[in-house]
């Protein structure tokens, strides 16, 4: 492959006292970019090395000094307890049973916001008959209906920020733990302003600021047993977004009040899946003007200082909807992605604005991958991983051109495993072979665009959410991986877009999901507009594809008969 390939268009991880390799694998990878991790630090002598500088700042976490005197700022969650089963007119529950302890304290002085439920006939407890043990964290329920199963729905400070959380029990660090703030309150707001600008004037050396990302993390929740340690998580959840602040901020906007059976759903959640209910897309919008308001504040510090804004498009990324109007008003100056897939290059390509749209490869530098297997330690096989998450990737790259790609995590770990090194270099000049073919001509189109029809519409442009691979229960995850790498141009649409001005344009219209989903579109199909509209398309000739169980709504059978 020629020379004109060896240089560019790559970020890679430094680490101090690691400098004799990073600036070898600096020269074999065509490193124009470090950067610093979680866990790492870059030295003087990276930093001169004339590589630009990413430096890494999780806006909410490693303020724990602040956290400490002002412990009520720490960000929170509405958990369920474990469903107990009466067998007398007297049932107490404990309501962290069953919880990873070191994530989760009960906010005890927020039992306002709490709700006590009788599962079995789906019915709230009324407040006159429980009461609260703070000493013990404690629910006592009287006159219970025997052999019904109660469940408290509360309010807790989630006390270790998940990813740092993940990082530690992946790692084994004896570091410690990093606690979360809630920038909703109007004094970390102060606070975080003064602690950037402060950041600023200390890092003269950095060229981008990444954030990774901003506010509020995918919701994650942790369990006791080892033997099913995550309980419940959603790449495009809101579920760690809530606060008694933001509950009545809402309550004054919109004019009605959520609750916290809003959030707990029956115990479902709202994971991004299901189809949400309109007080739910109403928190969403609300959440999403409050995160990228308070996000231009921060990111027009950092261009004060002559510095550009980058920002992770994972970890607590909720809230900011890269795909929506807010978004684009923060002004930051690139994305930044980690893929595995296909249909998650196209998800970074298709931010809008003028952004350099960058690619973070798997695998990860850490010793095990996020599914538990080896990765870089005994029994790994890294040069492979990288290799086969490349095939997928590089599909998308040859219909949606993306500026940069990288690496993260802990760059001494690839110390033993030279065929990675070997692979990345390999894998680093295709993609500048790739780029520079892009800047030569356009990419050829078959003339037929698809539409991707889903409750979400462009929201959830090129994903499903998170990183499903082949789930079987998300047809339209695998749709989309094929189609990332197809000469197709594709669009996505809400339901409220299904009029006949807007399928004029489409030449083939995808529905896939099971009933109910937010795939499929649930209680959309109730809308005879919608059907109609969709009826007269077919019969003029148009193309509907319909997956698993398109158009089904409970007691609407046959909806959609083409």
């Amino acid at each position: 492959m020629s020379d004109l390939y060896d240089y560019g268009s790559f970020t890679m991880p430094g680490e101090a006292g690691y400098e004799e390799l990073t600036l070898q694998l600096a020269k074999k990878w065509g490193s124009d970019v470090i950067r610093d991790c979680d866990g790492t630090k870059l030295s003087e002598q990276l930093l001169s090395a004339g590589m630009d500088v990413y430096s890494t700042i999780c806006i909410i976490r490693d303020h724990n000094v602040f956290i400490h005197e002002h412990p009520e700022y720490q960000q929170q969650v509405f958990l369920e307890s474990e469903r107990v089963l009466a067998t007398s007119s007297t049932v107490s529950i404990d309501l962290l049973s069953g919880y990873f302890s070191k994530q989760f304290a009960v906010n005890k002085n927020s039992t306002s916001y709490w709700q006590v439920y009788d599962r079995t006939s789906d019915t709230v407890v009324p407040r006159i008959n429980w009461s609260y043990d703070a000493e013990s964290d404690s629910v006592t329920i009287q006159g219970t209906a025997q052999w019904h199963h109660y469940s408290v729905n509360f309010l807790a400070f989630r006390i270790w920020e998940e990813i740092n959380m993940y990082n530690h029990v992946t790692n084994s660090w004896e570091k410690e733990p990093l606690k979360q703030l809630d920038p909703r309150y109007p004094e970390v707001q102060e606070y975080l302003r003064s602690w950037l600008i402060t950041w600023c004037e200390e890092h003269e050396e950095t060229d981008v600021v990444r954030f990774t990302s901003l506010f509020y993390n995918f919701v994650w929740i942790w369990g006791s047993d080892e033997r099913n340690p995550f309980l419940f998580t959603d790449w495009a959840s809101y579920d760690f977004t809530v606060s008694p602040l933001a509950l009545d901020q809402f309550a004054r906007e919109y004019g009605y009040r959520l609750t916290s059976e809003d959030f707990i759903n029956q115990g479902y959640r709202n994971p991004n899946h299901l189809a949400w209910k309109q007080k739910m897309v109403d928190y969403l919008w609300f959440t999403n003007r409050f995160v990228c308001s308070f996000a231009k504040e921060l990111v027009d510090i950092v261009h004060r200082y002559g510095k550009k804004a980058y920002v992770f498009y994972d970890d607590s990324w909720v809230g900011m909807e890269p795909q929506s109007e807010a978004f684009g008003t923060i002004g930051f100056d690139g994305i930044i992605k980690c893929v595995f897939s296909a249909f998650e290059a196209r998800l970074c390509s298709s931010v809008p604005g003028k952004l350099t749209h960058e690619l973070r490869l798997h695998p990860y530098l850490f010793p095990v991958g996020l599914g538990g297997a080896p990765t870089f330690k005994e029994g790994g096989n890294p040069a492979l991983d990288a290799q086969k998450y490349w095939v997928q990737v590089r599909r998308a790259l040859l219909r949606a051109p993306i500026d940069r790609i990288g690496l993260g995590g802990i760059l001494h770990l690839v110390e033993g495993f030279p065929d990675f090194v070997d692979a990345i270099a390999d894998i680093a000049k295709q993609f500048r072979m790739i780029k520079d073919l892009h800047t030569r001509s356009s990419v050829y189109k078959v003339d037929l665009k698809v539409g991707i029809l889903t409750s979400w519409g462009k929201l959830r442009t090129w994903t499903c959410g998170g990183h499903f691979h082949e789930h079987p229960d998300l047809d339209l995850i695998n749709i989309l991986e094929s189609l990332a790498g197809l000469p197709y141009e594709v669009e996505f649409l809400s339901f409220d877009e299904v009029t006949q001005k807007n399928l004029e344009k489409i030449d083939v219209l995808i529905n896939a999901g099971f009933a109910g989903s937010s795939w499929s579109g649930g209680e959309h199909w109730k809308d005879d507009k919608i059907i109609t509209t969709l009826t007269e398309w077919v019969h003029a000739g148009g193309v509907f594809v319909g997956v698993n169980e398109p158009s089904a709504v409970q007691g609407y059978a046959n909806n959609l008969r083409m």
